[in-house]
């Protein structure tokens, strides 16, 4: 007899085809379409030999993703897996400048694209082609080319030829493998690339197996970007199980009510501006549903109760990228009897609740999370904010909460000026310093406003560069400053309220009084 094996030698597909390939793997709801596995399992073997073919000097390429939520987005990951190379997701709403940047750091051989994204993915090549350090990518499309710049990647990336012969030898995977690097929102102004293993995502999935419970018929909804954990996590996790995935192309209150139902969906992950939307359109739950995991941004206690009155299999989850998505996640019956929780961590996850100096304090009192185990990242792509983040008890948060003395977990804040709208991270600083680069602008100061439809948005106080501005009666033009952001920054990040002073409100020591800031703007911003 051999070694024993501890470890997947193949992509996790693989191995779910050669155990269930009967099973259904995903269930397109815009056209109809269901692939069992070993449908899905092919056509990933005819991108994957496509993949095969990028010209690069690193025997771990890069693959930036520049792609909404669809089932090329699946066959393009686990065909990226499958070869060994590592996934790059890229946000489609962002701009070209935001993702050249991100391109630029991380170098991948190639952007695959749609048609929706090609002329974005062009317009990135070419920035980069004049300029930045990186060499230009290659552009593949999954679809038609507009105007042949663009390579297909392969014909039958979504409607291929299910009967078409293998034609790519998976390559041997180990836990510290990378798989992805996916952005998020930094405290300082620049967006973190997290680093992310083969064995941070299936930890992930197992651990959430644990707590929310597997069954051979379960379905997942995905509606959320796939650009996101919160989207990808569901397809990684579906095949690990061998239960179906049901994508959505995008969110809609009424359309995904009703793949809910016409589906017997059993899980779906949300942020809650879906959830409340949901509710707000008259949805009531199937018996069919075991879990609605909410998270991304902190669910209200006006929905949590919402949720309960209407019979919805809440649970609200504490994660972030760096974990591979969950961290804590609370059952229903915690979710209604500890008013605020996000649970207990899951299996294998430890977190510390620390002060200033590092040192863990008892239960019941407010500190840092910092969290540890093998879901954690092994790092950033800039090992300089690796060093920073993590301490003698694992990665530091950045969140400040406290556990009680049964280890469930809340979430009293962002120890950072982040602003969460609609499940988006957004840097007050990066919106500052595109405020301020406005010639008409003095400063300005960045902050977070409660909003009862995406949990927070972006509003902006602004001192004209002549000083001659008045509050609520802004001589400055509030027009172009928008128009100056637009071009700028995605449209989460854009101010939503916009309001004009001749000096910041300052504490005594100096900084910007970052409450004055939103008293001003409650009482004399412009919303925009």
């Amino acid at each position: 007899m051999g070694e024993p094996v501890d470890w997947p030698t193949r992509d996790l597909l693989s191995h779910r085809v050669a155990a269930t390939p009967q099973r259904t793997a995903l269930i397109d709801d815009e056209t109809g379409t269901t692939w069992t596995y070993r449908e899905l399992d092919r056509r990933v073997d005819q991108v994957a030999a496509s993949l095969a073919g990028l010209e690069t000097d690193s025997d771990r390429p890069r693959l930036g993703v520049l792609m909404d939520t669809r089932p090329a987005f699946v066959t393009v990951f686990f065909a990226a897996m499958r070869t060994g190379v590592t996934i790059v997701p890229l946000n489609v709403r962002e701009t070209v400048a935001e993702l050249a940047g991100k391109v630029d750091r991380t170098a991948p051989a190639a952007v695959v694209c749609e048609a929706d994204t090609e002329s974005t993915a062009l317009e990135v090549a070419d920035a980069l082609d004049s300029g930045a350090a990186t060499e230009s990518p290659a552009v593949l499309t999954v679809d038609e080319s507009a105007d042949g710049r663009a390579r297909r990647l392969f014909a039958s990336v979504e409607a291929g030829d299910p009967d078409a012969t293998p034609t790519v030898d998976p390559v041997s995977l180990e836990r510290d493998d990378p798989l992805m690097i996916m952005f998020t929102s930094g405290t300082a102004g620049e967006p973190k690339a997290v680093r992310l293993t083969v064995g941070n995502l299936v930890a992930s999935a197992t651990a959430s197996a644990f707590r929310l419970g597997v069954d051979p018929g379960d379905r997942w909804l995905c509606c959320l970007p796939m650009y996101h954990m919160g989207g990808l996590a569901p397809v990684l996790r579906s095949a690990l199980y061998g239960t179906t995935v049901v994508v959505q192309r995008s969110f809609d209150r009424h359309g995904t009510a009703r793949i809910l139902e016409e589906y017997d969906i059993t899980g779906v992950s949300l942020v809650p501006t879906m959830c409340k939307r949901l509710l707000d359109a008259g949805w009531e739950p199937t018996d069919s549903l075991r879990f609605v995991l909410l998270g991304g941004a902190p669910a209200s206690s006006d929905l949590l109760e919402r949720c309960q009155a209407a019979g919805v299999p809440t649970h609200p989850t504490y994660g972030m990228t760096e974990t591979a998505s969950q961290i804590a996640t609370a059952t229903p019956a915690e979710a209604a009897s500890h008013e605020g929780t996000v649970g207990q961590p899951l299996l294998f996850t430890d977190v510390t609740v620390v002060d200033d100096a590092g040192e863990p304090v008892p239960a019941g009192e407010a500190g840092e999370l910092v969290v540890s185990g093998p879901t954690v990242t092994p790092g950033y792509l800039e090992a300089a904010q690796t060093d920073a983040a993590v301490g003698a008890y694992g990665l530091h948060t950045g969140d400040v909460g406290y556990e009680d003395e049964d280890g469930r977990l809340w979430v009293l804040n962002r120890r950072s000026d982040r602003i969460v709208t609609g499940g988006e991270n957004v840097d007050p600083g990066e919106v500052l310093e595109t405020v301020r680069s406005h010639p008409a602008v003095e400063d300005a100061a960045v902050v977070g406003l409660d909003d009862s439809e995406w949990g927070e948005r972006v509003g902006a106080l602004v001192v004209p560069a002549d000083g001659d501005g008045r509050d609520g009666d802004a001589e400055l033009d509030l027009e172009s400053v928008l128009e100056h952001c637009e071009t700028r920054l995605a449209g989460f990040k854009r101010p939503k309220t916009i309001g004009v002073v001749d000096t910041l409100p300052r504490t005594a020591s100096g900084t910007v009084d970052r409450e004055a800031v939103r008293d001003r703007l409650r009482e004399a911003g412009t919303d925009v």
